[in-house]
């Protein structure tokens, strides 16, 4: 059994016309509940929700600080190569753009590792374009190999793999996986990924539960806003996050929600998300998945960053590049998207502590 069986049981319903139906009531008893449903949770992203946003802020703060204290874990993005097979319609990287393709030598990896490593981060998180005969499961195992003698826990953000291949990677030192869906909708899903390997909807659906039973110790998974309704993708997003919280209890799942940035020949974001709108789904999750970690990147700006540190967010990047190389080689190279927070990791913590959050920058040891 995998998700889509639990999927396929909302697929049909209008998910939208059930959210835009929610009175005040509804959200009412969400929020003074102690164990919430699915249905509680589309109460919460309701528009009846937005007059009870500061008191949904308030609990989201205090659930945050009783599972995970007054913490907030650091990490910094390394990507390794930008050659993709995929053409999807959004990225970046996708393979018809005209850009400067790259995959970084093990030395060059290593020197990237070094760097990085000088700021204190022990967490990274490696990237890839879809393109395994570049960077090919042999080449993969071999960065990992260099970056476990500088980092303490390895999470890939790479092409959808089968569940033997998550387990390699485990052996040379991964422990974390990151896979976004992008949209929950099968029928965007289709016109936005029209070819290469990506198109697999239900391939690629399936892989955050391949990984889990691999044996990933976290698995990390999220849909790119402003590719379809966010309040359906939010509802979709958090309904798999309990699916898999309930099948894989021994693993740490996490949601990310990184909301749509320019690149060069950028694609025309049909369904804007909006801060407040960013701030609702954050408290939601927070309120209904009290166990699970949320991750804010640096698409994100930095007084937007500032101002929701507090209402549930356990985990951001910092002194974040989205070029091949970039930690060493420079930023003047074709990026996936634009950064908006430009804070270097010693910036970021000084800003943590002038807030009184303790910065984490390792709580995983690999043995």
């Amino acid at each position: 059994m995998g998700f889509f069986d639990e999927y396929k049981k909302y697929k049909e319903i209008n998910i939208k016309a059930c959210i835009e139906s929610i009175n005040e009531d509804l959200v009412n008893r969400a929020i003074h509940k102690n164990r919430l449903f699915i249905d509680d949770f589309a109460a919460l992203i309701s528009i009846a929700a937005l007059p009870y946003l500061e008191q949904m802020a308030q609990k989201a703060h205090d659930i945050k600080r009783h599972y995970f204290g007054n913490t907030i874990h650091l990490f910094t993005p390394m990507y390794l190569s930008n050659f993709c097979n995929n053409h999807c319609l959004y990225c970046g990287f996708k393979h018809d753009l005209q850009i400067l393709r790259y995959q970084m030598s093990f030395d060059e990896v290593e020197k990237e590792a070094q760097e990085i490593a000088k700021t204190g981060l022990k967490h990274i998180l490696i990237l890839t374009g879809d393109a395994p005969s570049k960077a090919s499961m042999a080449y993969l195992k071999s960065c990992c190999n260099i970056l476990k003698r500088y980092f303490s826990s390895i999470s890939i953000e790479i092409y959808a793999l089968e569940a033997n291949d998550y387990k390699s990677l485990i052996d040379s030192g991964v422990d974390g996986l990151t896979i976004y869906q992008e949209t929950y909708n099968e029928t965007v899903y289709k016109e936005l990924h029209p070819k290469g390997p990506k198109s697999n909807y239900h391939f690629r659906l399936d892989a955050p539960q391949r990984g889990a039973i691999a044996g990933m110790r976290n698995v990390n998974i999220g849909a790119l806003l402003g590719l379809d309704d966010w309040q359906v993708e939010i509802f979709f997003l958090a309904l798999h996050a309990k699916w898999l919280e309930h099948q894989y209890p021994q693993t740490e799942i996490s949601i990310s929600l990184p909301r749509m940035r320019p690149y060069d020949g950028c694609y025309d974001i049909k369904n804007s998300v909006s801060d407040r709108d960013m701030l609702q789904m954050i408290v939601a999750i927070r309120i209904f998945l009290p166990r699970c970690g949320i991750t804010i990147s640096t698409r994100e700006s930095e007084s937007f960053r500032n101002n929701i540190l507090k209402l549930g967010i356990t985990k951001i990047s910092a002194g974040s590049t989205t070029a091949v190389g970039g930690h060493t080689m420079g930023d003047n190279q074709n990026n996936q998207f634009e950064i908006s927070d430009t804070r270097s990791v010693d910036e970021m913590v000084a800003y943590l502590e002038k807030v009184h959050i303790q910065p984490l920058f390792k709580d995983w040891e690999r043995f």
